[in-house]
């Protein structure tokens, strides 16, 4: 039978060797709790839907971490949502289907469990973990849902060479969004995860990557990625300006039946000066008629607009043309920190000459005392070529210890 590399890891807790008392004190004295909670109200109206959800969630991580002990670290996290309301939204395991989708299931999991070492420059992991590479655009933790992505894997960092930094993983699960009690709740496989990251100054920094993905229980989406970021950063006339320029390319990988050769695309500039920062922007992934270039493991939600109309990339690909801005106020009250943001997006198919509607985002978000943070988000998408309109507004409160 299969053993998961999170069950080694509480295996090899339970096989921790009797150190000396003094030692071992300190391995415990020196660990510290894990607390981070969340209530959450989500209102979604979307068309073609006869109710529009209203999800009212609670989100509790808890757990802890050890001290370091000959270099070995361990931790535990588990995680709990709840629904606070009535249920009146489709958590995608509820049966719905007449509501909007809010992906926020009930569910108590084991979220982490691993083993780190670290030494000098190297450092693992091994375990039910937290992984997020790069911007999260490909690899991710889909932080902003309830429920945490993982992934039960060994990572390796090696840091030795001074402004270098490699990253490889072996990811042999896949805890998604959805839950134990969801059948999408999972992806099994054997994925290989590599980033390389040289920072040739303070002003330019490289990253390629390159990310194998064997998904068992969806093949179609089982597909090889290598790619290429540059981002740079420099002060000009009073202003901070930073750019950003990747490119990836994507073929099938390991069991997929999809003969694939698609491409990605981004670019950005932002400019800042004071409590300002503008930002211009343009994605684009491909699409062949068939299959649209596919990112199944990345944080979805922090791209292509908050509404989240295109957690799948269309078979004919999508372009994303975007701008914003976001304004610091600092200081009101209680309040610190208050940062307002919005941001507009422009739809289209990237093969042929399809509108897909555009998009409209805003974010007020603000530090409250106690270790509390306030956050208001919507989004507003008018949907053309098939894709449905909807409105989406947040309100939540997190605490984080």
């Amino acid at each position: 039978m299969k053993k998961t590399i999170a069950g080694a890891v509480l295996l090899s807790g339970l096989a921790t060797p009797a150190f000396a008392g003094e030692t071992l004190s300190a391995f415990w004295e020196e660990g510290k709790p894990i607390l981070d909670a969340r209530l959450r109200y989500e209102y979604v109206d979307q068309q073609g839907l006869p109710e529009d959800a209203h999800a009212t969630t609670f989100r509790a991580r808890y757990g802890f971490e050890t001290g370091a002990l000959y270099g070995f670290t361990f931790l535990v996290e588990g995680e709990t949502v709840i629904d606070l309301g009535l249920g009146r939204y489709n958590d995608t395991v509820n049966g719905r289907g007449n509501y909007p989708v809010v992906a926020d299931p009930e569910d108590t999991e084991l979220n982490r469990a691993q083993v780190s070492y670290q030494n000098g420059g190297v450092s693992a992991a091994l375990g039910r973990q937290r992984i997020i590479l790069g911007n999260g655009r490909f690899v991710g933790n889909v932080g902003w849902r309830q429920n945490e992505q993982t992934f039960d894997a060994f990572k390796l960092d090696f840091e030795s060479i001074e402004d270098l930094r490699v990253t490889y993983a072996y990811v042999d699960q896949v805890n998604r969004i959805f839950g134990d009690n969801s059948p999408n709740g999972r992806y099994d496989g054997e994925t290989h995860l590599s980033e390389i990251a040289y920072a040739f100054s303070d002003a330019l920094t490289a990253k390629a990557y390159g990310h194998f993905l064997s998904l068992d229980q969806a093949p179609l989406l089982s597909t090889r990625t290598i790619g290429l970021r540059l981002d740079g950063k420099t002060e000009a006339a009073g202003f901070t300006l930073k750019g950003a320029a990747e490119y990836a390319h994507q073929e099938d990988y390991d069991d997929n039946p999809l003969s694939l050769s698609l491409d990605y695309w981004h670019g950005e500039v932002k400019a800042g000066k004071d409590a300002w920062e503008v930002t211009l922007g343009g994605e684009v992934l491909e699409g062949n008629g068939t299959q649209g270039f596919s990112t199944p493991i990345a944080t979805l939600h922090k791209f292509q607009g908050f509404a989240d109309a295109f957690l799948t990339t269309p078979v004919n690909g999508i372009q994303d043309l975007y701008a914003g801005g976001s304004y610091t106020f600092g200081d009101l009250g209680p309040l610190s920190g208050i940062a307002f943001g919005a941001t507009y997006h422009d739809f289209e198919a990237e093969r042929g000459s399809a509108s897909y509607g555009d998009e409209v985002d805003f974010t007020l978000n603000a530090k409250l005392p106690y270790d509390l943070s306030l956050g208001l988000k919507a989004a507003f998408f008018e949907g053309e070529s098939g894709f449905a309109d909807r409105d989406k507004v947040w309100v939540q409160l997190a605490y984080s210890l």
